[in-house]
């Protein structure tokens, strides 16, 4: 009997659109609600793996959320010994078989049978998009509506919600911006960026709006996040420049380690929410060491 083809396993990057997606992970049974991953898995049944092809991810993010850059590995075992794809191949293979236009693989690259994209994943950075000066959301461009959180206010108070920021820099037990349902044994986490600045203009503003509308940037980047703790945080700092909230409430809500408190409970819409980028250290992207045996 001969050998039994190689099994290749690989690091992919993709991003997606997340407005018609109940989420990232694949929504398994007979709902009719439907995961990023369900799409990536069925267009990787082209490859004709011996074993089907399962993506395991790197982040899980919420129905509504999108991804400028999410991770995941999968190993692929070619039929009749032949050879691994190579990378580049396997980016346009699931590219051309992938059957929603709002997800696309970026990159592809082999990696070592024991890597694993969550596990290994050494920074997480997410990026919220606001914007002022929109009296509602139905105000704001159809290309925008999806992808940003529209404030009923004309401005913020930027240097507030800095410094409130400040207070969430470091290592620190973050439950009270943990939601319900985490499946984190621990709250500790460590935040290693934070920032509040403006953002780019929109190139769907009309001439006539875009002295009304400011768009704003907030930044958070991490190892690991815990469920909705980025939704949570931008929800209190918002508050903040909207002058509910002071910047010493939010030690204050910090240090009380209560997800249930009035305040830390509110939650920023998912649609303005963008995993950015998931970095992998020494295998860093987008240098990548590939896996030659």
């Amino acid at each position: 009997m001969g050998l039994a083809p190689a099994v290749a396993r690989y690091l992919v990057y993709f991003q997606y659109v997340g407005t018609d997606f109940n989420g990232v992970a694949a929504v398994r049974g007979v709902q009719r609600a439907v995961g990023v991953q369900n799409y990536l898995e069925e267009a990787a049944k082209r490859l004709n793996s011996v074993e089907p092809v399962k993506f395991t991810l790197s982040s899980r993010t919420d129905a509504g959320v999108h991804a400028l850059s999410n991770a995941a590995h999968l190993d692929v075992q070619r039929r009749q010994n032949k050879p691994p794809f190579p990378p580049e191949i396997l980016v346009k293979a699931l590219n051309t078989h992938l059957r929603h236009p709002g997800i696309r693989v970026l990159q592809a690259f082999r990696v070592p049978s024991d890597f694993h994209a969550r596990y290994a994943a050494t920074s997480r950075t997410y990026m919220y998009r606001l914007v002022t000066g929109c009296a509602c959301h139905h105000h704001l461009p159809v290309f925008e509506r999806n992808l940003c959180w529209a404030l009923p206010a004309d401005r913020l108070d930027v240097a507030a919600m800095q410094d409130a920021a400040q207070h969430l820099l470091g290592t620190h037990d973050f439950r009270s911006f943990q939601s319900a349902g985490s499946p984190a044994p621990c709250s500790i986490r460590t935040l290693r960026h934070i920032s509040v600045s403006p953002g780019l203009a929109s190139p769907f503003v009309l001439s006539q709006e875009s002295r009304k509308l400011q768009f704003w940037t907030l930044e958070f980047e991490s190892q690991s996040f815990l469920y909705r703790q980025v939704r949570r945080m931008t929800a209190v700092l918002v508050a903040v420049g909207l002058g509910a909230l002071k910047p010493a409430h939010v030690k204050e809500i910090l240090d009380s380690r209560d997800p249930l408190g009035k305040h830390q409970a509110r939650v920023a819409p998912a649609q303005g929410l963008f995993l950015k980028s998931v970095i992998y250290g020494d295998l860093g992207h987008p240098r990548l060491q590939t896996d030659k045996t």
